[in-house]
């Protein structure tokens, strides 16, 4: 298989030498092409000689490589490659990839191929954060570019945060899951919760959590792309909804409990990633409560979604919850399994700093009634097809108990959305 390296001007350019070198070892026959900033930091001849062939840097005529077809020759990269993988990705490249513009040979081949694109920024943390970058990412993600989130740490710039490029054996194995994708979920019609419920206070506030909806647009995100039909249930987030998937925007517990009441019967999974309030506001008072001294709230319990999405859903359907723990994680997640009837919950430790809420990076523990598969930190776009992966596994297993006994129990997705 072919995949093009794009390398954009970055001081971390010289890592996708790397990168180079670690698709190299998984078979795959690499091209690179660099933007002219790129060339400040590395020369072409690196990666010509890593590669075995020439680097595409330009649009125009190479005096030095004379080719009547060099008009077109990024046509025929775009339609030849398998993937392309741009790391680093700067700023710059992002917001004239998001833009449409083609002016060098790197946009061009992008705008040009049909093959899947992934990218993995790199820069400044103030560069990264910025409304600008996070609007240009969002709009390439919403067209299906799979982004490699960039690693946290100290930056060439000599600040830390967010920006460092990601570790290079990540985004190698990003992009041979990427060229083996499997359509193991084609059959499965998927139903998701995502993001904090908000229960109103008042008509300004309310009670909330920490819960960004990363984990749970995670999921859907790795279902669509390995063939599944997506229903996204989503609480209030900052994230854009991953493309392909089909969205209930919703507010309160009692708003979720109704979308995922009303889409379980087409559904032969539901995964419940949101983070669901357990209590709420007795009496949500009509006009903003002033600061007028102490207040005292009556709160009483929410519905218990995932109980009761268990006790109603078709024969077949798998149920798997979240539980979000900040001590003893897996005595409450047997709790939690034993009490909700689930056929697995995912226990995420969320007292441990760095994963969890907010985070771009996860580790949780797939707990079944027979076993519990710790499921190491990495980030959680990585993670949701780990998890996926224990999910068809259980639904493998339960498939195959009930041939052995009874007769099999229906998956079929025949009623869709």
């Amino acid at each position: 298989m072919k995949v093009i390296v794009g390398v954009s001007g970055g001081i971390a350019a010289y890592k996708a030498a790397e990168l180079v070198r670690a698709l190299q070892q998984q078979a795959l026959d690499v091209h690179v092409t660099m933007t002219e900033a790129a060339q400040q930091f590395v020369q072409p001849l690196t990666f010509a000689a890593l590669t075995g062939h020439r680097v595409l840097t330009s649009l125009w005529q190479d005096a030095d490589h004379p080719s009547p077809d060099a008009s077109i020759e990024h046509i025929a990269e775009a339609q030849s490659c398998d993937a392309l993988v741009i790391a680093p990705a700067t700023a710059d490249l992002l917001a004239r990839m998001a833009h449409g513009l083609a002016n060098d040979f790197l946009t061009t081949l992008y705008l040009a191929t049909p093959a899947p694109v992934l990218v993995a920024p790199a820069m400044n943390v103030q560069m990264w954060e910025h409304p600008a970058t996070q609007a240009n990412i969002a709009t390439l993600v919403a067209r299906g570019v799979q982004m490699i989130p960039p690693d946290s740490g100290a930056l060439a710039c000599g600040m830390v945060g967010s920006g460092r490029l990601a570790d290079v054996e990540t985004i190698a194995r990003a992009v041979v899951a990427t060229l083996h994708r499997r359509q193991d979920m084609a059959q499965e019609t998927v139903l998701i919760t995502a993001g904090g419920t908000r229960e109103p206070l008042d008509p300004v506030r309310y009670v909330g959590n920490r819960s960004s909806g990363k984990m749970g647009y995670a999921l859907a995100e790795a279902a669509r792309q390995r063939g599944a039909r997506v229903r996204l249930v989503s609480a209030p987030t900052q994230l854009q909804p991953p493309a392909g998937c089909e969205i209930t925007p919703v507010l309160t517990a009692e708003q979720m409990r109704a979308a995922v009441l009303e889409h379980l019967p087409q559904a032969t999974l539901l995964i419940k990633a949101a983070a669901v309030a357990d209590f709420r506001p007795r009496m949500a008072a009509e006009q903003k409560i002033k600061r007028e001294g102490p207040i005292t709230l009556e709160m009483e319990p929410t519905g218990d979604i995932l109980a009761e999405a268990v006790q109603r859903r078709k024969p077949g359907t798998l149920v798997i919850g979240f539980a979000a723990e900040t001590n003893n994680p897996l005595e409450h997640g047997r709790g939690k399994l034993a009490r909700k009837g689930a056929d697995a919950i995912i226990v995420n430790d969320v007292a441990h700093a760095g994963i969890g809420f907010e985070s771009d990076r996860n580790a949780v523990t797939f707990l079944t009634e027979s076993r519990a598969i710790d499921l190491p930190e990495m980030s959680k776009r990585e993670l949701a097809d780990r998890i996926l992966d224990e999910v068809l596994a259980l639904r493998r297993n339960k498939t195959v108990l009930s041939e052995a006994g009874a007769a099999p129990a229906s998956h079929g997705s025949a009623d869709r959305w």
